[in-house]
């Protein structure tokens, strides 16, 4: 998983795609947001985003 992350930092660095990383921490943070609030009372809330 670390040599993935290295790899993706070096391609944003060498191509110049800095604009990727915002959209993918967002993915990320909606990502875990689902998983966190999958079994709970906020489960609903969080769907009608999408």
């Amino acid at each position: 998983m670390i040599d993935f992350l290295k790899e993706f930092f070096t391609f944003l660095i060498q191509r110049k795609k800095f604009w990727l990383l915002p959209v993918i921490i967002l993915l990320m943070i909606f990502g875990s947001l689902i998983v966190i609030t999958h079994g709970t009372a906020i489960a609903p809330f969080i769907y009608t985003i999408f």
